[in-house]
């Protein structure tokens, strides 16, 4: 059951072209969002579609495929961890962001 620990898989379309970070350190950060969607009825019999955006973050090897390969409204199936982060903004204000750390990519569609 350790495997199942803190493992996100979602599938959804970037809602942006990704933005590609090269770093002094030579590593290389793609950072993208992804909307997934939830289709159900409500109780007046009206389809609702639930839309969802989710920050995505990926390093290394798989940085790079998104930067070659990956676009504004591809469809994609992400696996990866949940991780939160903070960090002080320029008027001293602590800040909170949550994302998926990127694993795994597996590009959908044509």
């Amino acid at each position: 059951m350790n495997t199942l620990r803190n493992k996100v898989q979602l599938i959804g379309n970037l809602g942006n072209d990704p933005e590609i970070i090269n770093l002094e350190s030579g590593k290389i950060l793609a950072k993208f969002n992804i909307a997934t969607n939830e289709n159900y009825t409500n109780n007046k019999g009206e389809k609702i579609t639930d839309t969802q955006w989710h920050n995505i973050v990926a390093w290394g090897k798989t940085a790079e495929i998104i930067e070659k390969y990956v676009a504004k409204g591809k469809e994609v199936a992400i696996e990866g961890k949940l991780t939160t982060r903070s960090w002080e903004d320029k008027d001293g204000m602590k800040r909170y962001t949550t994302e998926i750390v990127c694993s795994e990519l597996l590009m959908l569609g044509k």
